[in-house]
């Protein structure tokens, strides 16, 4: 597998092995890899919760146009 970093990426990793909190870049990505995982399956899971309520909420008889317009309005306000 052969992967690129940008230089601000790269000079990152690279200060991390320095600094002593990693052995190597490998440990410094596999540890990056894990994080997101994590996060991606938080982000996912609030999502879930947030289309089961509103599945599970009442019927809105509002148009899309009045929500936007709600919204907007509340935006200037």
């Amino acid at each position: 597998m052969n992967i690129s970093f940008t230089d601000k990426q790269a000079e990152y990793i690279a200060r991390q092995v320095r600094e002593g909190d990693y052995q190597n870049a490998s440990e410094v990505v596999r540890d990056a890899l894990r994080l997101h995982q994590v996060y991606r399956h938080r982000v996912i899971e609030a999502l879930r919760a947030e289309v089961a309520k509103g599945w599970d909420g009442p019927v809105s008889h509002r148009s899309v146009t009045d929500i936007l317009q709600a919204k907007q309005s509340q935006d200037r306000g």
